[in-house]
């Protein structure tokens, strides 16, 4: 039972994430935002860039907790479920870093 602890925490953690950010708080907390001044912050995209960070955190919330659960059914391994569990999230997350860095800014 001690193995989903820390899933559940990273699932709930990624869904408040994509829940919660939101156009006034990305002046905080969106890293590389926050350091941009207020003339680049108007030439960035910002809704659309908002768009596909929430749509991304709130699918990897649900979909990184059924692929664990699916590992764990399916594996004698407890231990290697986790491991491919923290396999797809560094994937998806790299994914999602190349996939933003097409945002365009607003010219």
């Amino acid at each position: 039972m001690s193995i989903y602890i820390p899933v559940i925490f990273v699932s709930a953690l990624y869904y408040a994430i994509g829940h919660f950010m939101n156009k006034e708080n990305a002046k905080i907390l969106l890293a590389g935002y926050n350091f941009m001044t207020d003339e680049e912050r108007k030439k960035f995209d910002i809704e659309n860039y908002l768009v596909s960070f929430k749509t991304f955190f709130k699918n990897q919330a649900i979909y990184s907790f059924i692929i664990f659960q699916i590992c764990y059914v399916l594996m004698d391994n407890k231990k290697s479920a986790i491991l491919l569990w923290s396999l797809y999230i560094i994937i998806s997350l790299v994914y999602f870093l190349v996939k933003s860095n097409k945002i365009k800014r607003i010219d």
